[in-house]
């Protein structure tokens, strides 16, 4: 028998069926021929949140959980935090490998003279109430896009689907910038071209009177990275939607919207500003021991560890730990860092968090370098869209190439009545 079969029996019929193994899967339509009847419509799986499912092949993001792994295209993250950019790292998850220097110039060049929006999307952005949160004006800014650019809509044109990923990653900073701007009063300040990516990105957030921006180029760099460490994580929730919303042969913008609403939930996007309450709610150093006592009791949760894929150390959580020392010197240090460190500390060191792999994740330090750098809470899940993005349309342009896809279309088990007949009002 070979090795790379399964055997199955059903103890229903006594029948025996041989499924082949690809890739280490059993392709779950090869359930289908498992039935007790001729009108039985056949075996199906049943994973809510799709925890052991894979729904696509992938070439972009591979990750080894327990090893503690994350590679773009192969290339550890830690690799490309150091010594790529984030316009670098978005076209080797869009075409598979690093641009030569003439490559990064023609895509740095493109992407640059992209970022300015049409005057009407200002005037969209107008008309939010003051206090709109910036993620749902983000959301809704970035649909509204697919109205601006109707030749979006040829998804199977590949040079129409080019020239939207360049639209989308461009001015995705500015639509970012511009709904933070519009939540705190501000005036839109217009994108600057002899910046860089992430320095144009400080610079519509934080100009105000000077005639140009400077930004720091620590905090420049810090950006960039930031970015990169988001820009993909494999078949993630907002991920998952770029796909299926993509699957309708639907345009990018309204798929990238999706993905973003995805995000925007609170155990997705949402988690640094989780931890930056509870490091708040700690509030010192030596109430440390309370909260990881609370915690192994059950009354308290630390929030920022553990990963649903990672059993080991977020590979992203040692360069942000880092990062943020780098930060600190130019911003002034953190006071929740202290906190930070000594939660960190005692939690790696208790054998209830080890046994657990409870290990620091992504968010736990994020959020501190985000108020650091001057972001507000709000804005954390914007930063963490923008940083996706690229990602996102790698994802969704894999799929549209992809012959295995069709429209998603997931099955169900019915758990209601199968049949009953409607009573007259006057008898209910």
């Amino acid at each position: 028998m070979s090795a790379e079969t399964l055997t199955v029996t059903d103890n229903r019929t006594g029948r025996t069926y041989e499924l082949p193994i690809v890739d280490g899967a059993v392709e779950a339509m090869a359930l289908r021929q498992i039935r007790t009847s001729d009108d039985d419509f056949g075996l199906v799986t049943y994973d809510p949140g799709l925890k052991n499912t894979a729904s696509c092949r992938s070439a972009i993001t591979y990750i080894d959980g327990e090893a503690g792994i994350l590679r773009y295209r192969g290339y550890p993250v830690e690799q490309l935090a150091e010594r790529a950019s984030f316009l670098e790292v978005a076209w080797l998850l869009l075409k598979g490998e690093l641009p030569t220097r003439a490559e990064l110039d023609g895509w740095t060049h493109e992407i640059t003279h992209h970022t300015f929006i049409h005057e009407n999307v200002k005037k969209f952005i107008d008309g939010f109430r003051y206090d709109a949160h910036p993620m749902g004006i983000l959301v809704s800014t970035v649909a509204a896009l697919s109205t601006f650019y109707p030749e979006s809509k040829g998804v199977r044109d590949a040079d129409a689907r080019e020239a939207q990923i360049v639209r989308l990653i461009a001015k995705f900073p500015t639509l970012a910038a511009y709904a933070y701007r519009h939540s705190v009063g501000m005036f839109f300040a217009r994108p600057d071209n002899s910046l860089s990516f992430p320095g144009n990105f400080l610079n519509m957030m934080w100009r105000t009177t000077e005639p140009r921006y400077e930004p720091h180029p620590v905090l420049e760099r810090a950006m960039d990275v930031l970015l990169i460490l988001h820009a993909d994580h494999e078949q993630n929730c907002s991920t998952t939607t770029m796909r299926t919303i993509g699957s309708s042969q639907a345009d990018p913008y309204v798929a990238a919207s999706g993905a973003a609403a995805a995000l925007y939930g609170p155990l997705h996007g949402g988690a640094n500003e989780q931890v930056l309450r509870m490091l708040d709610e700690i509030g010192d150093v030596s109430r440390v021991p309370d909260y990881v006592a609370r915690a192994k009791a059950g009354e308290f949760r630390l929030m920022g560890f553990g990963h649903r894929v990672y059993r080991n150390y977020d590979p992203r959580a040692r360069i942000i730990r880092k990062l943020a020392y780098d930060v600190f010197e130019v911003t002034g240090r953190n006071r929740l860092l202290d906190i930070a460190l000594e939660l960190e500390k005692v939690a790696l060191e208790d054998e209830y968090f080890v046994s657990r792999k409870l290990y620091p994740n992504v968010d736990f330090y994020s959020g501190i370098i985000y108020q650091a750098m001057g972001f507000p809470v709000s804005m954390f899940p914007v930063l963490f869209a923008m940083g996706r993005i690229p990602g996102w349309l790698a994802h969704w342009q894999e799929n549209v190439d992809d012959a295995d896809q069709a429209i998603v279309r997931p099955r169900q088990l019915f758990t209601g009545p199968v049949e009953r007949d409607v009573v007259p009002i006057e008898a209910r």
